[in-house]
C-alpha cells in the first residue's frame, strides 16, 4: 500500500518548525531541494495504523514564485515537482488569521485537500477565532494546536485522516472579470498534459486548471514575460501565452480580490485584537534610528567577540589533534609515500574540514537564537537602510559581518535571505571581508617589511579591515549593475516583524546541527579532495634538483641536532622548489613580477589555496626555516629582510609588502570558500566566476599599487 504523502505549509514565523518536530519526533531527515540550498525536511507520522510521510516545505506568504521557497512550496502543493500530496496541513497564525489565510486560499484554488493547524493560540488567547466558525468559512477543518505541549496534535491527525478520503475540489471565493477569464482560458490551452488536473488527480477539476493558468499569469511581469526572480520554470508555450494575454490589471486583480474577501470575512470572527503591548514597547527602543542602531552594534560586537573567544580554543584543539595524529602516523609507519599521503594528505585534509566546524556551529547557534526570538528580522530592517545603497538586502549584513571570522560560515549564513539573487550577490562579496586567516599574513608583512612600530602596525591593520569593507560594498554595487543575473530589480523590502518570543532551544539546536552536518557531508568532501590534490602538487615529484648536495651524508656528519634540523629544512626547501607546485611558481614568475613578487612568493600563493594562513608556513619551507614557522618567527622575518635581487637590491620592500597585502585582501585564496560557494549556489558557475573576478581585481589593484608606487619614487 502506498504511503500517504502530507505537506506541511505556512507563512514564516507561524510555528511550523515546532509543529513539524512535534509530529515527527526524531524521524525527520533534512535534505536540500535538488540543485539549490533551500532545505526540505521529511519525517513520518502515524495515521489510523499506517505510516505517512510528512514534508515540511519552506515558509512562504504566497505561491507567486518570486523566490526558490515559493517555487518549492508551489511544486510540493500542486504535485508538479513529483507526487500530488494527499493532504496539505496549513499552519495558520491565530494572531494574524487573515494574513495566514491568503496562502490557504491559493492552495484550495489549486485543488489541494487542506487541514488548518491553528497555531500561536497561547499568544492570541482571547483573540483566537472560533475554530468551528473559521472552518465553516474556509471550507476545511480547523484544529487549534500548541506544539510545545502537544496539545491538539491527536485531533489534528484525526482531521488529516478524514481529509484523506475527501475529493479534490477547487473552490474560488471571488469571481474573475470577463477579461481575466478570457486570459485564463488562453493560458489554460497551453498547459502541458501532465499539469492538468486529470493527470494529477485522476479526474478533471476544471477550476484547478483555471488556478494553474492564473498562477502562470500572476508569476510574470506584464509585457516582459520575465519572472520576478530566476527560480521560475515555466514551459515556453505557457510563458508565451501568458505574456500575450497579460495586462497590469489582470496581474493584480486576483491579489486584490483575495484580500478583499479576507478583509471582509475574517474580522467578524475575531472578537478582540491580540495583545502586542510588550513587543511594541520593546520595538520603540530596538527600532529607534539612533538608540536601536547602537544596541544592534553592541549585540553584534558581543556575538562576534564571543564567536572568536569560544571558537578559538576549539579550533586550536581540532587543529592540534589532527597534527598530533599525523605525527603518530609518521612515527608508526615510518617514512614513505603512503605515510605522507595518509598523514599530510588525508588526515590533514580531514582536519582542514573539521577546523571550520566550531565556528559554523557557534555562528548558527547565535543566528538561530536571534531569529527565533524575533530580533534578526529587526536587524534586517535596521540595516536595509544602509545596504540598499549597494543593492544588497538588509539580511546581507549578518553574513558580511560573519566574514570577519571566516568566509565558510558566512557564505552559509546567506540562507537567511529569500531571493536567490540576493543570496548569490552576497556570496560573491563575502570573501572580500578580512577573515581571520588573513591576519597571520598581514602580521608577517607589516612586522617584517613595513613597520616595527606597534602603533603604526595597528593602524595599518585597522586600515586593511576598512579597506575590506569598502571593497565588498563597492564590489556589490558594481556586480549588481553589470552582471545580468544579479541585475534583477530590487524588490520592495517587505519583512515581518514577529512578536518577541523565548527561543525554542531544541529547534535552534536542530537547525544548527542540520546546517553544520550538511556542510560536512557536501562541502567537506570537496575540501578534502582539494586538500589532497594540493598536497600532491607540493609533494611530487619526490626528487631533489640536479646538482643538489648529499643531504643524507651532511645530516649524518652534522655535529649537533640543531645543525641536523637546519640541513633537513634546506632539503625540504629544495624538494618544495622542485615539486610541481615549485615549478609552477617559477612558471608564473613573469606574470606576477609586475606586482613585485618573485617565484618564492608564487609558491606561497599556490600553497595558500589550502588556507590563506598556509602562506606563512610555505614561505618557512621555501626559506629553510621549517614548516612550523609562524608570523612571529624571527628566522623567517630575517630571511625575508635579507633576500636580495640579482642586482643586490632588497627583494622585499615596503612597497612589495603593500602590494602583497592588497593581493591577499582581494584574491580568492581559499579553496574551502570556493567549495562552499559551489555547494550553496548549486553549480560551479558562480564559484568560478567569483574566483575569476576576485583574482582579476586583486591582480589589477596590486599592479596599480606597485607600479604606481614605483612611479612616485617608492621602492
Amino acid at each position: 500500500m502506498t504511503r500517504p504523502q502530507l505537506v506541511l505549509a505556512g507563512n514564516p514565523n507561524v510555528g511550523k518548525t515546532t509543529l513539524f518536530n512535534a509530529l515527527t519526533g526524531l524521524t525527520a531527515k533534512v535534505s536540500n531541494y535538488p540543485g539549490i540550498t533551500v532545505e526540505v525536511r521529511t519525517g513520518s507520522v502515524t495515521l489510523a495504523g499506517q505510516t505517512a510521510d510528512l514534508h515540511d516545505v519552506p515558509g512562504t506568504y504566497s505561491l507567486a514564485a518570486r523566490s526558490a521557497e515559493e517555487t518549492i512550496a508551489f511544486d510540493a502543493i500542486t504535485g508538479l515537482g513529483g507526487r500530488v500530496p494527499d493532504v496539505v496541513i496549513l499552519c495558520m497564525d491565530a494572531t494574524q488569521v487573515a494574513r495566514s489565510a491568503y496562502l490557504l486560499l491559493q492552495c484550495q484554488e489549486l485543488g489541494a485537500r487542506c487541514v488548518v493547524a491553528l497555531t500561536m493560540i497561547d499568544e492570541a488567547k482571547g483573540a483566537t477565532p472560533d475554530p468551528a466558525k473559521l472552518g465553516a468559512l474556509l471550507g476545511c477543518e480547523v484544529v487549534p494546536v500548541t506544539a510545545r505541549t502537544r496539545t491538539g496534535l491527536p485531533l489534528l491527525l484525526q482531521a488529516v485522516e478524514r481529509a484523506l478520503t475527501a475529493e479534490h475540489t477547487a473552490p474560488w471565493r471571488w469571481t474573475p472579470t470577463t477579461e481575466l477569464t478570457t486570459a485564463i482560458d488562453k493560458v489554460k490551452l497551453a498547459l502541458p498534459a501532465e499539469w492538468r488536473s486529470e493527470a494529477r488527480y485522476g479526474r478533471e477539476v476544471p477550476a484547478a486548471d483555471d488556478a494553474l493558468a492564473l498562477w502562470a499569469l500572476t508569476c510574470i511581469e506584464p509585457r516582459t514575460g520575465t519572472p520576478d526572480d530566476d527560480e521560475l520554470g515555466l514551459p515556453d508555450a505557457v510563458r508565451t501565452a501568458a505574456t500575450a494575454a497579460l495586462t497590469d490589471a489582470q496581474h493584480d486583480a486576483p491579489i486584490v480580490a483575495r484580500w478583499r474577501w479576507l478583509d471582509t470575512s475574517i474580522p467578524p470572527l475575531v472578537t478582540q485584537k491580540p495583545d502586542r503591548t510588550r513587543t511594541e514597547r520593546i520595538d520603540r527602543i530596538l527600532l529607534h534610528r539612533v538608540l536601536g542602531f547602537a544596541i544592534f552594534l553592541g549585540v553584534m560586537a558581543v556575538v562576534f567577540m564571543t564567536l572568536f573567544a569560544w571558537s578559538a580554543p576549539l579550533i586550536d584543539a581540532v587543529d592540534n589533534s589532527f597534527k598530533a595524529l599525523g605525527e603518530v602516523v609518521h612515527e608508526a609507519l615510518g617514512a614513505g609515500i603512503f605515510t605522507d599521503f595518509l598523514a599530510d594528505g588525508v588526515i590533514a585534509g580531514v582536519g582542514g574540514v573539521l577546523v571550520f566546524l566550531p565556528q559554523i556551529l557557534l555562528l548558527f547557534l547565535f543566528l538561530g537564537f536571534l531569529e527565533d526570538c524575533g530580533y534578526l528580522a529587526r536587524v534586517a530592517y535596521l540595516m536595509d537602510r544602509i545596504m540598499r545603497a549597494m543593492n544588497l538586502h538588509g539580511r546581507a549584513f549578518i553574513p558580511m559581518l560573519s566574514g570577519f571570522a571566516c568566509a565558510i560560515p558566512a557564505v552559509m549564513a546567506t540562507r537567511t535571505m529569500e531571493r536567490k539573487r540576493d543570496r548569490i550577490l552576497t556570496m560573491m562579496v563575502v570573501p572580500l571581508m578580512t577573515c581571520s586567516a588573513r591576519l597571520p599574513i598581514y602580521t608577517l608583512v607589516i612586522g617584517t617589511l613595513i613597520s616595527g612600530s606597534p602603533v603604526t602596525g595597528g593602524l595599518l591593520m585597522v586600515g586593511m579591515y576598512i579597506f575590506s569593507v569598502l571593497s565588498a560594498l563597492a564590489a556589490a554595487w558594481v556586480l549588481s549593475k553589470t552582471v545580468k543575473p544579479l541585475r534583477a530589480k530590487r524588490l520592495p523590502f517587505l519583512i515581518e516583524l514577529p512578536p518577541y518570543r523565548w527561543p525554542r532551544l531544541t529547534d535552534v539546536l536542530r537547525m544548527m546541527w542540520s546546517r553544520s552536518s550538511m556542510f560536512l557531508k557536501e562541502a567537506g568532501t570537496v575540501i578534502l579532495v582539494c586538500s589532497i590534490a594540493l598536497w600532491a602538487l607540493l609533494a611530487f615529484p619526490r626528487e631533489l634538483p640536479a646538482g643538489s648536495p648529499d643531504y643524507a651524508a651532511m645530516i649524518e656528519q652534522a655535529p649537533t641536532d640543531e645543525a641536523k634540523a637546519a640541513i633537513r629544512n634546506h632539503e625540504k626547501g629544495a624538494l618544495l622548489e622542485n615539486s610541481f607546485g615549485g615549478r609552477l611558481g617559477h612558471t608564473i614568475e613573469p606574470v606576477i613580477a609586475p606586482l613585485g613578487f618573485d617565484w618564492k612568493i608564487g609558491i606561497g600563493i599556490i600553497g595558500a589555496f589550502a588556507a590563506r594562513e598556509v602562506f606563512v608556513s610555505t614561505m618557512g619551507i621555501v626559506y629553510s626555516v621549517g614548516g612550523d614557522a609562524d608570523e612571529e618567527s624571527e628566522p623567517l622575518r630575517q630571511a625575508l629582510q635579507d633576500e636580495r635581487r640579482p642586482d643586490g637590491s632588497k627583494a622585499y620592500t615596503p612597497l612589495v609588502g603593500f602590494s602583497l597585502m592588497i593581493f591577499f585582501a582581494l584574491a580568492c585564496q581559499c579553496m574551502s570558500t570556493i567549495a562552499v560557494v559551489k555547494r550553496e549556489s548549486g553549480s560551479w558557475r558562480w564559484p568560478l566566476f567569483m574566483f575569476a573576478y576576485m583574482t582579476g581585481l586583486a591582480y589589477a589593484t596590486s599592479f596599480l599599487v606597485y607600479q604606481g608606487g614605483k612611479l612616485l619614487g617608492f621602492e
